[in-house]
């Protein structure tokens, strides 16, 4: 739980310092980048992590991720401009990948089926304690210390969850390194009775790295991810820096492809993709990354512009979903041991989508009650499907195989937040330009809407009500995302989870 309040605590840490950040190092132009710059290092080390933990076990990946962003964050605190910040925080990305995926790997490795409701949902509560106390430190620290004293704080946090690690985890599988070691280094070769072609490990075999694959994916995705991040923002969707990105993403795709299907240890193998549990959730949680943008990124500017609320109300009205969500996911395990993990999946998504849908009814400007009730019972209803399916998925694969299994799923998620962001980005100043013409986006109408007195009253209405409809459209597209995730559970997701060696009741 320490190592992942690291990454909890991070974004919302740093996202409160900004203008001291930027009044320090200059940069205002950039500064987007100290966040997607670590989302970028994130997301796509995922699937290269929980292929180590696979192969060397999670212990030595998860010491390493910690040591990594300590080592980041000792760097943001000594950077001397914003470009070398930028690059500092992307260090840290590299470890809080280590941590994320590895973290959430070991809950399924140490605890029976029984038990890991609760233990994920301990590990969800440290988002949520993050989301609440994160801008209060960042603020505190920001403005009556330095603000780099916001990453020097993690140093004593990761040096107790560092030596707690070392010192008492013990992991109770038995990767194929380890075993490669026991008995020896030595040639390897297709067991007998094995499948012809099937690629079987056999004891002494030499233990391979594909790290032509693992460069491959990194690549394709910092292109791809840098084309969604800066789309729209940094340049037009329809310019030269847009396509050459996406068409050099979908070059690097197609040649990574070609590399993981000729790896002896592919870092994402193809059995991710042709079983129908694991690939179904994945693509259900690409989704619920989708519409977590809805709440996450438009619902406090619109507490703020809509509502007329300040900073620290409108973080509350979103904080109330990260409350209700961990104490969802507690009680999963009493619906999912009845009806089963697919069925309290789509519970939970139909709630989500019905939430979502009933956001653009709320009247305007309205009462900050309603939308944060909303959010009280959205949060309900993604415990509800989330849980469920990572539970699920992580119960139907072994030791050697759940590293590289969960981290295609928080991966997938990872993805889909960051489409997320760009496509309903995209979609709000759309509507924005509609009603108000061109030069308007909804940061601008925020900022103006900061001092309403400012602006004439039929001004200030008519932005009031211009960025309501945006966010309404946004919710609208979130809903979409969530139909999309229903769609895949009732077409693609099986009935029962094929679960190993324990049982959930009706079988899962």
């Amino acid at each position: 739980m320490l190592g992942m309040g690291l990454a909890a605590v991070d974004g919302t840490i740093v996202a409160t310092a900004v203008p001291q950040i930027v009044g320090d190092l200059g940069g205002l132009s950039v500064f987007s980048w100290l966040f997607s710059g670590y989302l970028l290092a994130v997301t796509v080390t995922l699937p290269v992590y929980g292929k180590l933990s696979d192969t060397f076990g999670r212990k030595p990946v998860l010491v390493a991720g910690v040591v990594l962003f300590l080592v980041g964050s000792l760097l943001c605190a000594a950077a001397w401009d914003m470009a070398s910040l930028i690059a500092f925080r992307v260090v840290q990305g590299l470890g809080g990948g280590a941590l994320q995926g590895t973290v959430q790997t070991i809950a399924a490795d140490l605890y029976p089926l029984k038990e890991r409701p609760r233990i994920q949902a301990k590990l969800s509560s440290v988002w949520a304690a993050s989301s609440v106390a994160g801008p209060a430190v960042g603020g505190l620290l920001a403005g009556y210390a330095d603000w780099r004293w916001i990453f020097l704080v993690n140093l004593p946090i990761g040096l107790l969850a560092l030596w707690l690690i070392v010192r008492h985890l013990v992991e109770p599988g038995d990767p194929p390194a380890r075993r490669a070691r026991a008995h020896g280094r030595g040639r390897g070769g297709r067991m007998r009775g094995a499948a012809p072609g099937a690629r079987v490990r056999v004891p002494g075999a030499r233990v391979r790295i594909d790290w032509p694959g693992a460069l491959g994916i990194f690549a394709t995705g910092a292109l791809l991810l840098t084309a969604l991040v800066q789309g729209g923002v940094a340049w037009p969707w329809l310019s030269g820096p847009s396509l050459g990105l996406f068409a050099g993403a979908a070059v690097l795709a197609a040649v990574t492809v070609v590399i993981e299907r000729r790896a002896a240890e592919p870092v994402i193998p193809g059995w991710v993709w042709r079983r129908r549990t694991i690939a179904a959730v994945n693509l259900a949680l690409g989704a619920l990354g989708l519409l977590i943008v809805a709440p996450t990124v438009f619902l406090p500017t619109y507490a703020q512009s809509v509502l007329g609320l300040g900073p620290i109300a409108a973080g509350f009205v979103l904080s109330v979903m990260t409350v209700s969500w961990p104490i969802s996911a507690a009680f999963a395990d009493r619906v999912y041991n009845r009806i089963g993990f697919r069925l309290t999946a789509v519970v939970g998504i139909s709630l989500a989508l019905l939430l979502l849908l009933a956001f653009p009814f709320l009247p305007f400007p309205g009462e900050p009650w309603q939308p944060a009730l909303l959010m009280l019972l959205l949060g309900a209803a993604i415990g509800l499907f989330q849980l469920p399916l990572i539970v699920g998925v992580q119960s139907t694969v072994p030791y050697g195989e759940r590293g590289t299994t969960t981290a295609s799923v928080l991966f997938c998620r990872q993805v889909g937040q960051s489409v997320g962001a760009a496509l309903f980005g995209a979609l709000a100043n759309g509507v924005l330009t509609s009603r108000l013409g061109a030069g308007g986006d909804l940061d601008t109408l925020a900022r103006a809407l900061d001092d309403p007195e400012s602006l004439p009253p039929e001004t200030t209405e008519n932005l009031r009500r211009a960025v309501d409809a945006a966010v309404d459209h946004v919710y609208l597209g979130a809903a979409c995302a969530a139909a999309l995730a229903l769609l895949v559970l009732l077409t693609l997701t099986p009935r029962r989870f094929p679960v190993l060696g324990e049982t959930t009741g009706d079988g899962g």
